[in-house]
């Protein structure tokens, strides 16, 4: 896990627990079992949909994109603002904004099976 993901629980600190999880080469941010945030090169994606994303067009904060195929797929995932990692009581809220835009797509977190 590289410092920047690992120094994101102190950025979160004021919104709650957070756990970061190895996916497709970056991580997945979770809260209460929820993927708010996304971590590719270093760079903090959160979670929109149509209520929050007037947040993030202000700022014209980015889309999280890649390439497959050929083709270039955009997610629901904006790059964070700078003033997240800056002020502890504005990661909070944009955490809160990203985490519920999670619970509004209506995507179940998924049980993580246990090893026996």
């Amino acid at each position: 896990m590289s410092e920047f993901v690992r120094s994101l629980h102190e950025v979160f600190e004021r919104f709650g627990r957070i756990e970061a999880r190895r996916m497709f080469g970056g991580h997945g941010i979770y809260h209460e079992g929820r993927m708010f945030g996304l971590v590719a090169r270093d760079t903090l994606y959160l979670k929109t949909d149509p209520q929050s994303a007037a947040h993030f067009d202000r700022l014209r904060l980015p889309a999280f994109e890649y390439t497959r195929q050929g083709k270039t797929m955009q997610m629901s995932y904006r790059e964070a603002p700078a003033e997240v990692f800056d002020d502890r009581d504005e990661a909070a809220l944009w955490a809160r904004r990203a985490w519920e835009a999670a619970l509004r797509s209506g995507t179940a977190p998924k049980k993580r099976s246990k090893a026996s």
